[in-house]
Parts: structure tokens; sequence; C-alpha cells
């Protein structure tokens, strides 16, 4: 089976990362005020990204650590933007 992770953007404007074996229901759910508190109290406007991986264990570490990053680096990721993502990630930012 496969996994994702993702990052929507919500209606307050933050970025909201989870992950998941199945993206279509997953962002229904969110949609439908059903994918928990931070997105039944802002619902997603759109889904700007998402990765996937072969197992359960790989998706989460990876939702993990880029629920760790800086808003600027899930921008670098999102726009695909490589040499930012360095350069945020040698500065710690």
């Amino acid at each position: 089976m496969t996994y994702f992770v993702y990052i929507l953007r919500l209606q307050n404007g933050h970025f909201y990362v989870g992950s998941t074996g199945d993206l279509n229901r997953r962002l229904a759910e969110h949609r439908g005020g059903f994918g928990g508190k931070t997105t039944a109290e802002s619902p997603p406007l759109e889904m700007l990204y998402s990765e996937s991986f072969p197992d359960r264990s790989s998706a989460l570490q990876r939702e993990h650590q880029l629920k760790r990053w800086s808003r600027a680096k899930k921008l670098a990721l999102i726009n695909g933007d490589r040499e930012r993502l360095h350069e945020l990630a040698r500065g710690r930012t």
C-alpha cells in the first residue's frame, strides 16, 4: 500500500501537514469538517504538496520532519526551490 504526506493551505493562512493511506478520502474528510480539530476550525482551501511512500512508517517519519520545519522551508519545498531549501537547512531557519 502507498502512503502519502501532504500539505494543505487552510482558510486562516496556516499550513496543515498530515499523512494518510488514502489521499482523496482524507482530503474529503478535511473538507467535510471530519479531518480533525484544526481543519474543522479552518477548512482547507487547497492541497499545496504531496509525496508518496512505500510504507506507513516512512510517511509518519516524513510528516513529523515537516511539522518541525519553518514556514519558509515548507514554502521552498512546495515551490520546488531546492536551492532555497538547502540555504534554509544550513541556516536552521
